[in-house]
């Protein structure tokens, strides 16, 4: 374009509208600044115009064919409740179409907690299904061939127990480890940032997982040993920027790991895999997995100089966004997931799981899983994309954006190593600073109306829509048949074989020996997950991580929103009369580490004035009571996302009861159906507050509380 031409252009553009192409330009929800239109020039600069698919830095995809010689892998991320539960629902899924199982494990699993532990109770098999021994693995795939079905399981902190449990019930299903396909996540990193369901601390943790990488890597050929996770960052709040460049600093943290053993790149990174999320913003999210596939190419090689191609393929799964579905208008999130599933395949996934329209109410329903296994279907044989190559290679916007979003990356790798990498990013609170304020800002954005989600913020039903059916799940049934099963399985046992395999396990940790063979000895012994994370914990102890929440962030949002400005005077006018600043204790209750809405909360909060207290994770209801009363708290909040509520909270109503402290106002906020909140208000929760919920209408109804409290003579 000549410069007369974009004369006459912007001319257009201002004639049109009353503002230049410039003041035209938006951010978007990822974080991405967009110009109002891309041509030509845009692609100066960019070095991977003319690399072609299945060509190094693999832009354009990893096959010379892509999907038109394979498909790629529609998987249904699913467990829950017991083994044989499950295992129906995966049958009923490869019937459907399905071509993988991917494992959901429940959240006194991930931590390594036997179903009969007193800190296991309110969540066995709510979020996933609970395994406590190989029998729960045996009846988790019964009928299922492992050597022909490829198994992805979602397993970080209790990864040794798990991954030696499947290999024991493959074993005596008669298959060989050597058959075996799938993944295990082993991502153990950024469960530090955020998803929290670590169990030991950042080093010992990456040690475990260089384990299960150097011995994967010569006895399990077919099997992924790691699955390196952007996804969980990008559904705590991170922009694409982050949520690439925080991913590939794991990585690259791993593979120095590994390659301090002595083993050589070529050995262990063609087994690598990553898993990105993809959310609303169409056109990020397809640049997004193409800038990752670039830089993924380009550091290897840079660094580690690899022979062999395949170490520097970056092969992906992909699973639309969680945090972009909504409660309201929940029919809505049908449309959301087919344009996320969309940009998936338009970048270029190997394999995809979408979302049920139901997961932001509860665990999906068969009738909602089965439309979204439909979505992929619908995509891969109704709509012809998957015919195509890289259909928007060569877009002046698509292509800039590759490449400032991988430039965008890279300054975020450097952040970390400026930092001493991953682990000292991690201990020193930045990594997590970095999302955690992405996160703020987001939500306040949202929160004030500046990203539209239509039901949601902007274009709301005038009547609330009929419910949909929920699939619920009775934690405490679910309790008392793992807790029978595992005291069966106990006395099958040899007891002193256990104890022999769980000290030689105790002992290979202290001796640094790869702990993969001596916790597959232990399981097929017939050891627990729990007994073998307490015999590894024996010897590393369990991290506890403090929490904390930014601050300034909404009160910089919404310095000059009146609304928001009248809530801080009526903070501050119960401050006086309280001869103190209104106190909170925001808290989770049980094994659910998720705390992104914890931790907006308590940021938004204390930007209004009130005195927060950001209570510790994984905290028992008689912990959290106890920490109200010692804190003298006029509030305690509660954030659930895994069910909490359902038998978590009326214990915790107790135990406040117990101590005297029933002048403690209690709330919840977070994944609680409609349904519930006349039960739970019965129980004596002041309020409920729903997915979508803006913090400046929680904040308004809760100095409403403090303030009724005022008036009847309370402090």
């Amino acid at each position: 374009m000549s410069t007369d031409e974009r004369s006459r252009y912007r001319a257009r553009v201002e004639a049109e509208t009353g503002k230049s192409p410039e003041q035209l330009a938006s951010a978007t929800p990822a974080g991405v600044t967009r110009k109002l239109t891309y041509d030509s020039a845009d692609l100066e600069g960019i070095s991977h115009l003319d690399a072609l698919p299945g060509q190094f830095p693999y832009v354009r995809g990893l096959r010379a064919s892509m999907y038109g010689g394979r498909p790629w892998t529609i998987r249904q991320y699913a467990g829950f409740s017991t083994a044989e539960e499950s295992n129906a629902f995966y049958k009923q899924a490869l019937a459907g179409g399905q071509k993988g199982l991917s494992v959901a494990f429940d959240l006194p699993t991930h931590r390594g907690y036997d179903s009969d532990d007193e800190r296991a109770r309110g969540d066995v098999g709510k979020a996933g299904v609970a395994i406590d021994t190989v029998e729960d693995v045996r009846r988790l795939f019964e009928g299922i061939p492992l050597g022909d079905v490829s198994v992805s399981m979602t397993m970080n902190g209790a990864v040794l127990p798990v991954l030696a449990g499947y290999l024991v019930a493959a074993e005596e299903q008669g298959v060989s480890a050597r058959q075996l396909s799938g993944t295990i996540q082993n991502d153990i990193l950024k469960e530090f940032l955020v998803r929290n369901t670590y169990i030991y601390p950042p080093e010992p943790s990456l040690r475990m997982t260089s384990d299960v990488i150097q011995y994967a890597s010569a006895e399990l050929p077919k099997f992924n040993p790691i699955s390196i996770s952007g996804y969980h960052l990008h559904e705590a709040g991170a922009t694409a920027a982050l949520e690439l460049g925080l991913t590939l600093a794991d990585a690259l943290e791993y593979v120095r790991a590994v390659a301090e053993r002595g083993l050589d790149i070529d050995r262990f990174a063609p087994r690598l895999s990553f898993f990105f999320a993809i959310g609303m913003d169409f056109f990020t999210e397809i640049a997004k997995l193409r800038a990752a596939r670039l830089l993924w190419a380009s550091l290897l090689r840079e660094r580690y100089a690899p022979k062999d191609p395949r170490s520097l393929e970056l092969r992906t799964h992909c699973q639309t966004s969680g945090i972009s579905l909504s409660a309201q208008d929940p029919l809505n999130n049908v449309v959301r997931t087919a344009f996320e599933a969309l940009s998936a395949v338009l970048g270029g996934t190997q394999s995809l799981h979408t979302n049920a329209f139901d997961e932001a109410l509860a665990l999906p329903s068969d009738a909602s899983a089965r439309v979204a296994r439909a979505t992929q279907l619908i995509l891969q044989h109704e709509t012809g994309v998957p015919g195509v190559v890289d259909p928007l290679a060569g877009s002046y916007f698509v292509e800039r954006l590759t490449h400032d979003l991988a430039e965008q990356a890279r300054a975020v790798l450097a952040q970390v190593e400026a930092a001493g990498g991953m682990v000292r990013a991690i201990e020193s609170g930045l990594a997590q600073r970095l999302i955690e304020t992405a996160a703020a800002e987001r939500q306040a954005r949202v929160d004030r109306g500046q990203d539209v989600l239509v039901g949601v913020n902007r274009f709301q039903a005038e009547e609330e829509p009929p419910s949909v059916a929920l699939r619920r799940i009775d934690s405490g049934r679910v309790r008392e048949l793992q807790t029978a099963r595992l005291a069966e399985v106990k006395r099958g046992r040899s007891q002193k074989d256990v104890e022999r395999a769980l000290a030689e396990l105790s002992e290979a940790a202290r001796r640094g020996l790869n702990l993969v063979p001596p916790s597959v000895t232990a399981m097929r012994a017939r050891a627990t997950v729990g007994e073998v994370s307490e015999a590894l914990s024996a010897v590393f102890g369990r991290h506890a991580a403090m929490s904390h929440a930014v601050r300034g962030v909404y009160g910089k949002q919404f310095e000059t929103d009146e609304a928001w400005q009248q809530l801080r005077l009526r903070t501050a006018s119960l401050a006086a009369r309280f001869g103190r600043q209104p106190r909170i204790l925001v808290a989770k209750l049980g094994q659910d580490g998720h705390d992104r809405g914890a931790k907006i909360i308590a940021s938004g909060l204390s930007d209004l004035g009130f005195d927060v207290d950001l209570g510790p994770l994984f905290q028992t209801p008689a912990e959290v009571a106890r920490r109200a009363v010692d804190g003298d708290v006029h509030l305690l909040g509660i954030s659930s996302q895994a069910g909490a509520h359902d038998e978590l909270l009326p214990a915790l109503l107790e135990e406040l009861r117990a101590l005297g402290a029933e002048d403690v106002q209690v709330v919840l906020g977070g994944i609680v159906p409609a349904e519930d909140r006349e039960r739970l208000r019965d129980l004596g929760v002041k309020a409920v507050f729903g997915p979508g919920s803006a913090l400046p209408d929680m904040a308004a109804e809760l100095l409403g509380l403090l303030e009724a409290g005022a008036a009847r003579g309370g402090v």
